[in-house]
């Protein structure tokens, strides 16, 4: 029962008063009893996994007037104690998009990873207004009731995972050392990964995936060619393994399982490629969209990036090519760039081994005039490491000649926000030199670089299937080897675009398994140092193509292209050293030698 007092000495004024009394009571009385939206919480409550607030907000489409990419801004601060992460969310159209290809829906997400155990407390803030996605004023936008302003807790448990999945070892971050590192621990990871084909996303299983206009050069993008399939890697899916829509997806995860099987932990792949090679992928839901994102694509996305994940092999992601750094806002970080890359930290920066790449041969080139400028890349930059609520890893992506990367990286030494080159070399004679000038020059810049070795050249050729290059003699000595003994921080590996299975229309990666197994054994051999104390002193050893990566008077790490007949070694400090070979091609247990101390 409402109960009514009004006073009024003219009756008019009393029926009027009662009116407007009894409206507002009525309203009052419903917003004091309307049901809250419900906050749904899916995935395990463990500390590294991905915990996702479900969240019922607006009802709305990828096409509406009212753009729920842009117009709108949610985000959630979770925190514990001083511990704090504020996190974007996004619109998930359905909430069951990779399955319906729904593209409207009430459902809005956000993902966390909690790095702790225990009790995290979550504020909702929801709102909506112009552009506000890519407007950070909290005073700005109209708040979305019921849902702004909400708050929850979770209760967190330790992880219950094991082996390579990085839930049970947890974020790679930068470890400050020239080396990738598990956050909060003493334990270097060392990056071993596929470069090719950079087109690796443009797969016929996901919603919207064609090949826009492919530049026709030989042996590449052909549009004749289509899409990847990966069929040949079917085999390699495993019953468990995911999949969508009644079994699409076993290719490009049967690929990840096999890439996971041969040691390799990492894939590069770009997210854009318009106006690109292989212009085939892109997260809009129309090619010549840039305002409005697939959501079912996107999920569909998210299905691989998690499968790589429980494996243990980072997502090197490649944010735009050569060819269309200036795309979005001309290569400024404005509205577009900015609500890019915000959807895709929404929807990936969660994942706990990442890296995010600005671009690939970023910057202007006599062949490519239109490149983002030094303070375009700066502003990038900023604003990833800003939007990101987690620690996470930038790079750069260079071109090949020399002259190119010293004119664009040398301003960049010692700038905090970037954390290293993504190398390309044209020449695989240059590799070691030009890997072990960027340690050298960051370390003196005061901020050493995870410096990664990730394209080597020729264009043509990079890695040439087992078939026409079975040893992979050059190959491992001049850039494997001599990557990681010039304090490199890992690799990976272009195919070329003259030979089978290129960089954009391979569909096996067995293609090249004799490689696979060569990568595999360096990269796994040199992450049982202490890399991190040691610096390249070549100097200390006479012998023709030979690396010396050492702690000197402690220990010494040489690679020998052959086995030199008297090779010379120079010691700084007088003692006893022990002395054992590693067949860098075989693997196998280190062995001795003819001398042993």
């Amino acid at each position: 029962m409402i109960k009514l007092y009004i006073c009024s000495l003219d009756p008019l004024i009393k029926i009027r008063n009662m009116f407007l009394v009894l409206s507002f009571s009525v309203f009052f009385f419903s917003c004091q009893t309307a049901q809250q939206p419900e906050i749904q919480v899916e995935g395990e409550l463990r500390q590294w996994h991905k915990v996702t607030l479900v969240i019922q907000g607006p009802r709305t489409s990828e096409w509406a007037k009212e753009n729920p990419f842009l117009d709108y801004r949610l985000a959630v601060v979770f925190s514990k104690g001083s511990h704090s992460y504020k996190v974007p969310g996004y619109f998930a159209a359905d909430g069951h998009a990779a399955e319906s290809s729904a593209d409207s829906g009430s459902v809005w997400k956000v993902h966390f990873r909690p790095d702790e155990t225990g009790t995290w407390h979550y504020r909702i803030s929801f709102k909506k207004g112009k552009d506000l996605a890519v407007n950070e004023n909290e005073l700005q936008g109209e708040p979305v009731l019921p849902v702004d302003g909400m708050e929850g807790s979770l209760e967190i448990k330790a992880s219950d995972k094991s082996g390579d999945d990085f839930r049970a070892r947890g974020r790679i971050v930068n470890g400050g050392n020239g080396y990738f590192r598990f956050q909060n621990t003493d334990e270097i990871w060392i990056k071993n990964g596929a470069d090719s084909p950079e087109n690796f996303l443009a797969c016929s299983d996901f919603d919207q995936t064609l090949r826009y206009q492919a530049k026709a050069r030989k042996g590449e993008a052909d549009p004749e060619n289509g899409l990847h399939t990966y069929a040949a890697h079917i085999r390699d899916w495993k019953a468990g393994d995911p999949s969508w829509k009644n079994g699409k997806g076993k290719g490009i995860i049967g690929a990840v399982n096999y890439l996971h099987s041969m040691g390799v932990n990492s894939i590069y792949m770009l997210t854009m490629n318009i106006y690109g090679d292989g212009r085939d992928v892109w997260p809009y839901n129309d090619h010549n969209e840039r305002y409005r994102f697939d959501c079912s694509k996107l999920d569909q996305w998210e299905i691989v990036f998690s499968h790589m994940e429980k494996l243990g092999m980072m997502m090197h992601l490649v944010l735009q090519e050569t060819e269309n750094e200036c795309l979005l806002d001309m290569g400024y970080t404005g509205v577009q760039r900015k609500l890019y890359l915000r959807e895709l930290i929404a929807r990936y920066g969660h994942h706990l081994g990442v890296t995010w790449n600005i671009g690939e041969e970023n910057g202007p080139a006599s062949w490519s005039p239109l490149g983002q400028t030094h303070k375009q890349k700066i502003d990038m930059i900023n604003y990833l490491k800003q939007t990101n609520p987690y620690p996470s890893i930038v790079v750069v992506h260079t071109h090949s000649y020399d002259k190119l990367q010293d004119a664009y990286l040398k301003p960049m030494l010692g700038f905090k926000n970037l954390d290293g080159p993504s190398m390309q070399i044209g020449d695989p004679a240059r590799v070691h030199k030009r890997i072990k000038k960027w340690v050298f020059e960051s370390e003196k810049a005061g901020k050493r670089w995870l410096v990664s070795l990730d394209e080597i050249g020729p264009a043509w050729k990079g890695v040439m299937p087992d078939a026409y290059d079975a040893k992979h003699d050059t190959v491992r000595a001049e850039c494997l080897w001599g990557s990681l003994l010039a304090g490199g921080a890992g690799v990976e590996w272009y195919f070329g675009y003259r030979y089978p299975n290129n960089d954009l229309n391979l569909e096996n990666f067995r293609s090249r398994e004799n490689w696979w197994r060569q990568s595999a054994l360096a990269t796994q051999f040199i992450k049982q140092f202490p890399v991190e104390g040691m610096e390249c002193h070549d100097e200390l050893v006479q012998a023709k193509l030979s690396y010396c990566l050492a702690k000197p008077g402690k220990i010494y790490i040489i690679y020998f292209s052959a086995v030199p007949e008297h090779p010379l070694l120079y010691l700084e400090n007088s003692g006893t050293y022990q002395v054992k070979w590693f067949n860098p091609r075989k693997g196998g247990n280190m062995q001795n030698g003819s001398i042993t101390t």
